[in-house]
This record gives C-alpha cells, sequence and structure tokens, in this order.
C-alpha cells in the first residue's frame, strides 16, 4: 500500500514517522528527519498492527503518557467510522485494539465520521480529542474533552466541547503558544493561535 496520512514526531535523537498503508499502521525511523528507513518484522512486513482491508485503518498520531505511548487511528469496520487506540512502551509492540470515539456530531456519511484523530494535553490529565467528519467547502470537526486518554466514549454525548469548521486539524506549541493547523479545503494547510478556556 501507499503512504497514507504520515505523522512525524522526535523521540531524542531520532525521528519517528507512523503512517497507514490502507490496512495497517506502520512506521519509519530518520536519523534527520529527511530520509526514513521502513521498520520491518522478522517477516519483512512493515506492519505494526491494523485491522482487515475493508476497515482501512489509518491516520495515525501517537501521544506519550507517563511512560507510555499511545497511538490513536481512525478505521471503519461494517462501514462505521470510529476512532482506536492502542498502547506502546517501545513503538514496536502494541497492545490490543481499544475503542475510544465513534461518530463526530453531524456527521454526513457514517463510513468517514470519525477522520483524523488527534490528542493533545493541554493540562496535566485533561484530553482532547479532535476528529473530522466532513472535509472541504463543509469542513467540520467535533472536539471531545476526558480525563482518560483512552476513554472519549463512555460520555460521548457529554464531553463535546465543540465543534470547528476545519478539518484534519494538528495541534502543537511554539514558544509558549498553542496553534492549530488544518486543511484549507484540500488546498493547503492554514494556522490559527488557540486559546485554551
Amino acid at each position: 500500500g501507499g503512504l497514507q496520512a504520515p505523522y512525524v514526531f522526535r523521540d531524542g535523537r531520532r525521528f519517528v514517522m507512523f503512517y497507514g498503508d490502507w490496512a495497517n499502521i506502520c512506521s519509519q525511523e530518520s536519523s534527520d528527519g529527511k530520509v526514513f528507513t521502513r521498520r520491518l518484522d522478522a517477516g519483512g512486513k512493515a506492519a505494526l498492527f491494523g485491522q482487515d482491508f475493508d476497515s482501512n485503518a489509518r491516520d495515525p498520531m501517537v501521544l506519550r503518557v507517563g511512560g507510555e505511548w499511545i497511538c490513536y487511528y481512525s478505521a471503519h469496520p461494517n462501514a462505521k467510522g470510529a476512532v482506536y487506540a492502542r498502547v506502546s512502551r517501545d513503538l514496536v509492540k502494541w497492545g490490543p485494539e481499544r475503542l475510544v470515539a465513534g461518530a463526530g456530531v453531524n456527521s454526513k456519511n457514517p463510513r468517514y465520521a470519525a477522520e483524523c484523530p488527534f490528542v493533545v494535553e493541554p493540562k496535566p490529565g485533561e484530553y482532547y480529542l479532535f476528529h473530522t467528519q466532513n472535509y472541504g467547502r463543509e469542513a467540520h470537526t467535533t472536539v471531545r474533552h476526558s480525563r482518560d486518554p483512552l476513554d472519549f466514549i463512555s460520555r460521548e454525548k457529554e464531553n463535546v466541547v465543540c465543534t470547528l469548521p476545519i478539518a484534519a486539524p494538528e495541534i502543537f506549541q511554539h514558544e509558549g503558544h498553542w496553534y492549530l493547523a488544518s486543511l484549507l479545503a484540500l488546498r493547503g494547510i492554514q494556522i490559527s493561535r488557540l486559546v485554551w478556556e
């Protein structure tokens, strides 16, 4: 499969890229952030974990929580989009799949109701999940809050903080300020300051 929705982060002196190959989540490493080498298992396979081809595991992002890594990703088994997660201590061996969140608010297509998940912890123990339902002119993303980074579903109706007219957001800090980057109607990237209230 191809390189689908790559997510790159720095872990010490190495850069790690997670990506979907349409059915699985895979990873690559780099020492300079430019040239990456795929991680392969003993059988020569790049897949770390995944689902069947029709479920399309994709859109991975990774968050460090304590001594563990959580990889969030989208998939749509039985044509129902949802956010899943797996936990690892070494970025190589991953635990069982967990359902983290279902469809976002006002999703028009059940298959793509929980796209591009991104979780951030702006304050200790306060987690926010951003996940997209629509792209382009009707861009729409749901934001959820939880104190458990692996559970945005048990109080799914109550944990919605807001919805945003953006798609595929990623949140980051630079020089002490928070920023949100998102797709600009599939024509590029837009970046805006983000203030937590």
